[in-house]
């Protein structure tokens, strides 16, 4: 007779049948998590990331592939680039960190990079552990190049890797960022500047998980280096970012997410979502699930476009932006928004539909109005003086 399982060990079973028996998780990184984090109402990223389900070969298999992605050359270019920043055992990396976030701190000269080698990514996040610990005792510069860390993501574990941490000499940890995009003149797109804060600040949050588990706990810096090319060279750029407000952006979103085992309990028996699946089992299995989509998921989720597709369907009011679902409150399809501007339905009390009104009448008002000036000889208004 086998041992009961273990609700962990019934767990990782549980999301094994769903993602198929045959079929690899795919690990979540940080960039997918902060995307996870910046849409925390849906239930359908929550649970495909935390099964470990490769969306990109879900939405191939519904006929709604994505669009989206890294190109090989971009790809290329950012391991070239990487590869120049860490040269000589990171001896310019270091210099930045020195230059930009602690210059009264000795200068790097020769730093450490210890070796972060392990079996699996349980193994690795060990010995990142590991190798932090001690380098915070040892009072000089240390590169930790491509290091493990977990983070707890709606009961499942998500194993991220930073490009890099630095454990300076009074023991403090920074995270390193390295991007392909240029810095001109010292500044960078503010939008990629701030998608690599979002998802720096997932390495902090991992990063300060490790640290309140040393005694004492060393500061985890919230002053991140992100390093880019200058002015589209191949020589390194660095500026310093404070990715506080992501933090706790990125921590209360992360909190409001639905545990994972929550979501499959409520899942119909049978369910899998396998990309070697008939589409129609794949369409029945992926609705079975809650989505909230808004058109922001189009450049973070690889299910965008079919969320979109069905969220059209249903005259989901979301599809139009999250800022307008916001505004109108109770109604929650295009239907029942026109037919409160209409008034033939909704309370009149409401806000929304009292604000709808007004405007379907001023829209009116203003038809009327371009109506008559058309309408007249001279194409003035009827009746205007002359």
């Amino acid at each position: 007779m086998p041992p009961p399982r273990t609700p962990g060990t019934a767990l990782r079973q549980q999301l094994a049948e769903l993602r198929g028996p045959d079929t690899a998780p795919k690990a979540m990184d940080a960039r997918a998590l902060a995307a996870l984090a910046a849409n925390p109402g849906c239930d359908r990223r929550a649970l495909l990331d935390g099964v470990g389900v490769d969306k990109a070969k879900l939405a191939g298999a519904l006929g709604a592939p994505s669009a989206f992605g890294m190109s090989q050359f971009a790809f290329m270019r950012g391991n070239a680039f990487e590869a120049r920043v860490k040269a000589d055992g990171g001896a310019e990396l270091l210099r930045l960190v020195h230059e930009r976030l602690d210059p009264r701190a000795e200068p790097p000269g020769s730093g450490t990079a210890p070796d972060l080698s392990a079996i699996g990514p349980e193994g690795r996040t060990a010995r990142t552990e590991l190798a932090l610990r001690e380098a915070t005792g040892a009072g000089v510069w240390t590169l930790l190049d491509h290091p493990m860390l977990a983070l707890d993501v709606a009961g499942s574990p998500a194993f991220l890797e930073p490009d890099a941490v630095v454990v300076h000499p009074d023991g403090g940890w920074t995270v390193v960022e390295i991007k392909s995009f240029p810095m001109l003149d010292g500044s960078a797109d503010p939008a990629k500047v701030g998608a690599a804060a979002r998802q720096s600040a997932v390495y902090v949050l991992a990063l300060e998980e490790v640290a309140a588990r040393l005694d004492p706990a060393p500061e985890v810096h919230h002053r991140i280096l992100l390093v880019c090319p200058k002015d589209f060279s191949n020589l390194p750029a660095a500026s310093a970012v404070d990715v506080r407000k992501q933090r706790a952006v990125t921590r209360r979103q992360l909190a409001r997410l639905t545990r994972v085992e929550d979501i499959a309990a409520a899942l119909p028996e049978g369910i899998c979502f396998s990309p070697d699946l008939p589409a129609d089992e794949l369409m029945t299995a992926v609705e079975a699930v809650p989505a909230t989509y808004a058109p922001e998921c189009l450049s973070a989720c690889e299910l965008a476009f079919h969320c979109r597709a069905r969220s059209r369907e249903r005259g989901a009011v979301t599809s139009l932006g999250r800022s307008l679902r916001a505004e109108l409150g109770s109604l929650t399809t295009v239907p029942d928004v026109l037919a409160a501007a209409r008034g033939t339905a909704g309370d009149p009390a409401d806000p929304a539909v009292a604000a709808l009104r007004r405007a379907a009448l001023l829209r009116t008002e203003a038809l009327r109005g371009t109506a008559a000036t058309a309408g007249a000889p001279d194409g003035r208004e009827a009746g205007a003086c002359r």
